[in-house]
């Protein structure tokens, strides 16, 4: 509830504590038989303290060290010269506040000495005096050092706050990173497909009517299982799903893979080694997404040539795959436009799978190799 209070209605409550204070002094003053210009000299000062106040948050060690002053003439000025020296140790560091609180204790020593306390020794009232401003300062440096650890705590809320946010950011864009990279791989793929067969179309109009009814078959279904791939990756970004969850091919969908690169004039042959054994589910389909990359590229830059699919490794060590086929005599035209940055983000797949992949293009031939861990 103090909390809630504004500044000035604090000041006020604040001034309002300490004046009964003073005013409580006072009266024990005059309780004790001090009466006369004693008395009226003891209610100015104390007034005077009561003034003051207010400047001790602006300029705290001047102010104490004046409220301390005060307390050294009259004891009505020792509830405000108390407050004095506990907002010091609360707002400056511990040696200026050892320093006002033993400015307070001498000047409470000299007033122990013209105006002694009754039914108390000097030497007691020392004892007090200085065990009273102690226990200020320890309050004071608690205090501050309770507002230092929770600024540290909010601070570092604040900081915990701001790396969850970058996390959270973070990881969506890797989502969205993987989600861009299975729409490259199965829209490529299967945009080569629907690019071949139209070509045959434009560049062969003199086939026979069954071929070409065929071939705009395929055309028609291919465009119809593009949209339907590139559908379910939007939904996914629409509902905000992870990729990983959607139905993925795996190297056991390699055979449906290597029969449509055959249906369109692209000889494979695969050479598969590998002994009966299972591949996980994430190295299976980084491994045909592998191989579907191979062959894309292979349709797109050496259309009609032959491609070697090679295929070994055991489980506990690694799995190795290789895919290699002649460059034609004269650069072809791609028949799908791309970025190429297929094989770089190839790349950057295998090596998140803790594998890895080189390509490179000799004379007369293109070659891709890979490796992969093959959990046993």
């Amino acid at each position: 509830m103090y909390g809630s209070l504004t500044c000035g209605t604090r000041m006020s409550l604040l001034l309002g504590v300490v004046a009964v204070l003073v005013g409580a002094t006072a009266y024990g003053e005059y309780a004790a038989g001090t009466v006369g210009w004693v008395l009226v000299m003891e209610l100015v000062l104390g007034a005077v303290g009561i003034g003051v106040l207010p400047w001790l948050f602006r300029r705290p060690v001047r102010t104490a060290l004046a409220l301390a002053a005060l307390a050294a003439v009259a004891p009505t000025a020792t509830p405000v010269a108390t407050i004095g020296t506990l907002t010091v140790s609360r707002v400056c560091r511990l040696p200026v506040a050892i320093g006002v609180a033993a400015a307070g204790t001498a000047a409470h020593a000299v007033r122990g000495l013209w105006l002694p306390m009754a039914g108390l020794s000097y030497g007691w009232w020392l004892v007090l005096v200085v065990v009273a401003h102690a226990a200020l300062v320890a309050i004071g440096a608690l205090s501050q050092t309770r507002a230092a650890l929770i600024d540290s705590l909010r601070e570092r809320a604040e900081r915990a706050e701001a790396e969850q946010g970058r996390r959270v950011a973070e990881a969506r864009a890797a989502e969205r990173a993987a989600i861009a990279r299975e729409m490259h791989d199965v829209l490529a793929h299967r945009l080569s497909l629907v690019a071949t067969y139209a070509g045959a179309i434009e560049y062969r109009p003199d086939l026979p009517p069954e071929k070409l009814a065929t071939a705009a078959g395929v055309v028609r279904g291919g465009v119809h299982q593009a949209l339907d791939e590139l559908r379910d990756v939007i939904t996914l970004l629409n509902e905000d799903t992870s990729a990983a969850d959607s139905p993925l091919p795996a190297l056991d969908d390699l055979p449906e893979l290597v029969e449509e690169s055959r249906a369109i004039g692209t000889p494979v042959d695969v050479r598969d080694t590998r002994p009966e054994a299972e591949l996980p589910g994430p190295t299976g389909r980084t491994a045909y997404r592998v191989l579907q990359e191979a062959l894309t590229n292979a349709r797109k830059h050496a259309p009609g040539q032959a491609v070697t699919v090679t295929l070994d490794g055991t489980p506990g060590g690694r799995l190795l795959i290789e895919v290699c086929n002649p460059l034609p005599p004269a650069p072809a035209p791609a028949v799908v436009p791309g970025a190429g940055s297929g094989l770089v983000g190839l790349t950057e797949r295998v090596r998140l799978a803790g594998g890895r992949l080189d390509h490179r293009a000799t004379a007369r031939e293109f070659r891709l190799s890979a490796w992969l861990p093959w959990p046993a």
